[in-house]
């Protein structure tokens, strides 16, 4: 199978993974916030440094090594695969005796117990990283998805049944748990790959030297993307942050399901022909028009019915988390653009300016909340906007010269979608303020009338102006 092919082919398959798995997440977090409290999605929200923080130092970013490297063999997986297991006990037995100082930072006493049953998915994860790894190297998808969907479904299920018996934010602890469990034990046997007794020198030194820059710069954007959960969490209250929580896995959504999914299979397609510059941005071209032209209109979409969305969903104790999504969906447009050009300095294997572009970029982060919060979490929430913009023209600065695809063309080139996409919005929210609310109509009634109208409104513009991406588009489904 030609490498086209085999990328359409994992589109497919990791899209439908995506969303299936992330559909059956929003039903299961949607009854989950409908039964328990903001404050123990806020509980949760605190601890996601922490589990970030042990996730990236476990992975010590060799696994993106192995995924670049021609030729990986035996000795390279079972080596990767060894050093996080054992990075990832030592992790454990850190954040196990840190877990006292967490609680007390917060001043939340239950919070050490959580933090020491929550992190037991670093070893969990230690035990399936690899295997995940390789799989994606192979562009393997439908296995990962048949894998994936019962323990998601399993999870959910046990947190619903605990959330129901009065369990509260251990619901939420054990169904994490629960997943990642079952979906560790299917990569063993399902994957077709078992570790041997080897940890190669060679190969540790290889891959470290590679990944060990790739981690601090994830170590350092972990913390740094967190920061407004420790600052909200530490300044304001539990039940605020379980807003702010609640916003963002929602905004995050829709940027998440079309991103990471094409990122899965693009990192592996960019990272075969990254000796050729031409293949390499042509490629890269195509991504960020296609991401860029469905991503652009759900987030403004996401804007327009935000207000019955949460009424219908979520009910009325979330609407205060509403103004918080609206805000964040305006930063989830330029989302793609960080993610791609970033995956070119990695696939160039340029991890020292990935690092050095982290750390201005977190310079100008700690600058940023130190004035903001005297603003209050409004004020967080607009500089997330502002460092947003700040952080594309950085990365694509430096990206766009190892291909000659420069900021200002990957702007101009997306320009007429983002500003369809805000056009077709405006129009529509002028039109549900003067014709829809004066009728009464019901929040699942708004949402139907508000959502086919964008669709069909959006599309129309797109093929009126000839927005290159809705021709593409067209052409993949044709030719496949």
């Amino acid at each position: 199978m030609s490498l086209k092919k085999q990328a359409i082919s994992g589109l497919l398959w990791t899209f439908t993974q995506q969303f299936s798995v992330r559909g059956i997440n929003v039903i299961v977090g949607v009854i989950l916030a409908r039964i328990l409290m903001p404050s123990a999605f806020g509980l949760i929200g605190m601890l996601a440094v922490f589990v970030a923080i042990g996730n990236s130092l476990m992975d010590s970013g060799m696994t993106s090594s192995l995924i670049r490297t021609h030729g990986a063999n035996q000795e390279d997986y079972s080596t990767v695969f060894f050093v996080n297991l054992l990075f990832s006990i030592v992790l454990y037995v850190v954040i196990y005796f840190c877990a006292p100082l967490i609680a007390s930072f917060y001043d939340q006493e239950i919070l050490k117990s959580i933090v020491r049953i929550y992190t037991l998915s670093f070893i969990i994860r230690a035990f399936v990283g690899v295997q995940t790894t390789k799989l994606t190297k192979e562009m393997r998808f439908k296995l990962q998805m048949f894998m994936q969907i019962p323990s998601v479904i399993v999870g959910g299920c046990v947190g619903i049944v605990m959330a129901y018996k009065g369990y509260g934010v251990w619901s939420l602890v054990w169904m994490n748990l629960v997943q990642s469990f079952l979906f560790a034990a299917q990569h063993w046997i399902f994957a077709g790959w078992a570790p041997s007794p080897i940890i190669d020198k060679a190969k540790l030194k290889y891959h470290f030297h590679f990944g060990y820059k790739l981690t601090l710069s994830g170590l350092i954007d972990t913390i740094y993307s967190n920061a407004y959960r420790i600052i909200i969490g530490k300044y304001f209250s539990a039940t605020e942050l379980g807003y702010y929580t609640q916003a963002q896995t929602l905004q995050m959504l829709p940027v998440n399901n079309i991103s990471i999914a094409l990122n899965k299979v693009t990192y592996p397609m960019f990272a075969a022909i990254k000796d050729d510059d031409l293949k390499l941005k042509n490629a890269y071209q195509k991504l960020l028009h296609q991401v860029i032209f469905w991503v652009a209109p759900l987030m403004v979409l996401a804007i327009l019915i935000a207000k019955p969305l949460f009424l219908l969903l979520l009910t009325t104790k979330w609407l205060p988390a509403v103004p918080y999504f609206q805000i964040l969906c305006i930063t989830g447009i330029l989302y793609p653009f960080h993610t791609y050009n970033l995956n070119i300095l990695n696939v160039k294997g340029r991890s020292e300016l990935f690092l050095f572009l982290e750390l201005i970029k977190k310079g100008v982060i700690t600058v940023g909340i130190a004035i903001s919060i005297f603003y209050g979490i409004f004020g967080l929430l607009i500089f997330q906007v502002i460092f947003s913009v700040f952080a594309f023209w950085i990365n694509t600065y430096y990206s766009g010269r190892l291909i000659n695809y420069p900021a200002f063309e990957q702007i101009k080139e997306v320009l007429p979608t983002i500003l369809i996409s805000f056009g077709t919005g405006l129009l529509l929210w002028f039109f549900s303020q003067f014709v829809l609310i004066p009728l009464f109509l019901t929040n699942f009634v708004m949402l139907i009338v508000l959502v086919v109208l964008y669709i069909l409104i959006y599309l129309l513009l797109a093929k009126l102006f000839k927005v290159a991406a809705l021709n593409d588009f067209k052409q993949l489904i044709l030719k496949r």
